[in-house]
């Protein structure tokens, strides 16, 4: 893992970061059952195939970033389901390999039409392993030291598996965000993205204002951008604008593609009231807004698919 910050050595040659899509809706579409606690991190054992062919897909829509598939994977976790302790380390660490992989299927040494492309190792929320919506409400039965413990290990297995950063995604609370930096800082030279779910344009899941998160992190070695994700398409421009009024690094959005998740039903359903649009649109019409109030990485989140990053990766060769 590079001690630079990867993400700013990307957009020298770039006017804005796309990332990825999900990974979830495409395995989905693939025949892929993920009703499980381990949701998609189950398929890096069962059929990592055809993860690495959803990485694939996205690389050739044009994303400079694959997230991994490790958000739910965790040593408990996989535990729990009948693995080994070292099965588990060893799926963690095949995330990053199949991301890996397909980028090279995609992107070969000497390529001049597109910098390399990233694989960013995905750091779910505490919430992901409890498997029970939290990651959407904060309110955790641990404490900063808690959350730090629970992290390490998969926080060190996934630097160490060659992921050019960590992403440190949908959380809830920056108290689980500063056990993050925690890690960074016994890991002088590693770099990771932290990203948050937010409940509208303001706030974060559990009520502390995005301004507020920005400055805690803005100084913090080894955060190399920060943002949200798995968040409303409607409440992202507003949020953007908070987070670079108290920071100075990247800020990154992937939101949903505009419907809502019941997290008790585990369904997605239309949202009625907010009628932006969605769609491979959706991404790009909010992507204008969304870069002048200073985002420097747009993708998606949940619901979304290769067609929304091939639209983004379009529009951003015409600018």
């Amino acid at each position: 893992m590079s001690e630079t910050n990867p993400i700013k050595a990307l957009l020298a040659d770039a006017p804005f970061m796309v990332i990825d899509g999900a990974l979830a809706t495409e395995l989905e579409a693939l025949g892929c059952d993920l009703n499980d606690s381990l949701w998609s991190a189950r398929l890096l054992a069962q059929a990592p195939e055809k993860i690495r062919q959803v990485h694939q897909a996205y690389f050739e829509a044009g994303a400079d970033c694959a997230i991994t598939a490790s958000y739910q994977a965790t040593v408990p976790g996989f535990m729990q389901a009948g693995m080994t302790a070292q099965q588990a380390r060893e799926l963690i660490q095949r995330s990053v390999t199949l991301a890996q992989q397909a980028r090279d299927a995609v992107w070969q040494t000497g390529q001049t039409d597109r910098p390399k492309p990233l694989v960013a190792a995905s750091v779910g929320p505490y919430g992901a392993y409890l498997a029970d919506g939290s990651e959407y409400r904060g309110g955790y039965d641990l404490d900063r030291a808690g959350l730090v413990e629970f992290h390490r290990e998969r926080f060190e297995l996934l630097l160490a598996s060659g992921a050019d950063l960590l992403a440190a995604e949908t959380l809830p609370s920056l108290e689980e965000a500063l056990a993050i930096t925690d890690l960074l800082a016994e890991h002088p030279g590693a770099q990771a993205w932290i990203t948050f779910s937010a409940k509208d344009g303001e706030h974060i899941s559990d009520g502390t204002p995005i301004e507020a998160c920005a400055a805690a992190l803005a100084n913090c070695p080894g955060v190399a951008a920060i943002g949200v994700n798995c968040t409303a398409l409607a409440h992202v421009e507003s949020l953007v604008a908070a987070i670079k009024r108290q920071c100075d690094l990247p800020v990154l959005v992937y939101p949903n593609s505009g419907e809502l998740y019941n997290a008790v039903t585990k369904t997605w359903h239309p949202a009625p009231c907010d009628h932006t649009a969605t769609g491979p649109s959706g991404l790009v019409q909010g992507g204008e807004q969304w870069l002048a109030a200073g985002a420097a990485g747009i993708g998606g989140c949940c619901r979304t698919t290769p067609d929304d990053i091939r639209a983004l990766a379009q529009w951003r060769q015409s600018l």
